[in-house]
C-alpha cells in the first residue's frame, strides 16, 4: 500500500511540470497569431513585438492584475474577473487563451469575452513567452 501511494505521488510530481510549464521559444512562434490584436511594448517604450491595438499591450501581463491596463476599454465580464482581485499567472493565462468566455464565466465574471480568438493548443507556450519578455 505504501509503495502504491509513493508511486502515485511520484508520478504526479514528475508529470506536473509537463502541464505547468510552457516553451517560450515555441510561444514566440505562436504569438504571431496574437499580434494582429496585441503588441508587446516595454514600459520604456521599447517595441518588442509590433502589433495591433485592438487588445491590450501584453508586456508584463504575467503578474499583473487582470483587466488593469490603464485607458484600455475592457468588456464587463473581464472587468468583473479583475475586480475579484485575480492576477495573471502562466496557468491562468493559458486557461484564458483556450477559451476566453469560459474563463470569464468560471472566474467571477459573466458574458462573452471581447477576445473571440481561441488558441486550441500552445497556450502554455505563449504564457511562457510573455513571462520571458518582461524579465
Amino acid at each position: 500500500m505504501k509503495l502504491a501511494i509513493i508511486s502515485a505521488v511520484a508520478c504526479v510530481a514528475l508529470a506536473t511540470p509537463l502541464f505547468a510549464e510552457g516553451d517560450a521559444a515555441n510561444g514566440e512562434k505562436e504569438f504571431k497569431k496574437c499580434k494582429a490584436c496585441h503588441m508587446i511594448v516595454a514600459d520604456d517604450g521599447t517595441e518588442i513585438v509590433k502589433g495591433g491595438k485592438t487588445g491590450p499591450n501584453l508586456y508584463g501581463v504575467i503578474g499583473r492584475a487582470v483587466a488593469s491596463v490603464e485607458d484600455f476599454k475592457y468588456g464587463d465580464g473581464i472587468l468583473a474577473v479583475g475586480a475579484s482581485g485575480a492576477v495573471w499567472d502562466e496557468a491562468s493565462l493559458a486557461e484564458y487563451l483556450l477559451d476566453p468566455t469560459a474563463y470569464i464565466d468560471t472566474h467571477g465574471g459573466e458574458g462573452k469575452s471581447k477576445m473571440t480568438f481561441k488558441l486550441k493548443k500552445g497556450g502554455e507556450d505563449v504564457a511562457a513567452y510573455l513571462a520571458s519578455v518582461a524579465q
